[in-house]
């Protein structure tokens, strides 16, 4: 009769995952909060010795993953998300809108919203423990889908499986000119002056970017060449007024970027008009939907004085 199987413990996988991640043992104990190095090291072969594998192959020089490793690594990964899930509905239960949120917010998005967003949670919600993390929209849904953070804040269609959206608001984009261009503060502009204008964009990986391309392609304009890009819009929108080119913003932008020089008009389009869709998205059936869905609620009711159009679901 063969004995008893030890059960790995928590600590012990939360070990593997930090190792498995980083393939560094030190880089690993940095990440796996309380944990030495040595300790990092003993969990690890403790859960070797628990499942009777060798989950590592370890050199002077780094760590490998073994075959066995590889595998297990990703069912680790599951096993504690869903451990993390459990924690997560189970204070839900006990206190909703209390504990930690972590939010994340893109850097078109931030600077604007976050204001409304801050003062409803602090209004509305002050037992939330609101922790916002400004990025990229590729960065932000691994964050989401790895359980990083909880919620999101940015422009949407997604289509990510796993991911479901909560719409907020629709809003125009305008066209910002130096003072002298013969479109500047001009009402009812056709889109098609998209197709010939120099048109300044943010730098690659920004949402916003591929948005303003996807506008100039319904304008019936093949491409813009890269010639001057920007990391923000604070940079974009100073290179318009120095006569480098015009370019487009979210109408939530508009009046905090173009208050930064007296060199700069805005344009409206005529309708309908190029527009971008914020929303909040979460994971599908994550535990505590409910209240984040009460929050988009609470958040379309305050951004109800913001120059958009708000949606409902």
């Amino acid at each position: 009769m063969s004995g008893k199987k030890r059960q790995p413990s928590l600590a012990q996988l939360r070990a593997f995952d930090a190792v498995a991640e980083h393939l560094h043992f030190r880089d690993a104990s940095a990440a796996a909060i309380g944990m030495s190095q040595p300790a990092l090291s003993g969990a690890v072969s403790a859960l070797e010795e628990a499942l009777g594998v060798t989950l590592l192959e370890r050199t002077t020089r780094k760590v490998l993953l073994s075959p066995a490793g590889e595998r297990l690594a990703v069912r680790t990964k599951a096993v504690l998300a869903e451990v993390g899930a459990l924690l997560e509905e189970a204070e839900a239960v006990r206190a909703p809108f209390t504990g930690a949120l972590r939010l994340g917010v893109i850097p078109t998005v931030a600077p604007y919203l976050l204001p409304t967003v801050l003062r409803l949670v602090h209004d509305r919600y002050p037992d939330l423990d609101l922790q916002v993390h400004e990025e990229q929209t590729a960065s932000l849904l691994d964050g989401l889908t790895t359980g990083r953070l909880d919620l999101l804040l940015l422009a949407v269609p997604l289509g990510v499986p796993g991911v479901a959206e909560l719409p907020l608001f629709d809003e125009d984009f305008v066209l910002v000119t130096p003072l002298d261009h013969r479109l500047g503060g001009r009402e009812g502009i056709d889109r098609s002056v998209l197709r010939e204008l120099n048109l300044l964009l943010l730098d690659e990986g920004h949402c916003l970017r591929d948005q303003a391309l996807d506008i100039c392609r319904e304008a019936g304009r093949a491409d813009v060449p890269a010639t001057t890009t920007a990391a923000g819009l604070s940079t974009l929108v100073q290179l318009v007024a120095g006569g480098l080119g015009v370019t487009l913003l979210p109408r939530t932008a508009v009046r905090v970027e173009t208050s930064r020089s007296s060199q700069l008009l805005t344009g409206s389009f005529a309708d309908p008009a190029p527009t971008r869709r914020v929303a909040l998205a979460m994971r599908t059936g994550a535990a505590r939907s409910a209240e984040y869905e009460e929050l988009a609620a609470a958040l379309r009711e305050a951004m109800a004085d913001l120059p958009v159009r708000t949606v409902s679901e």
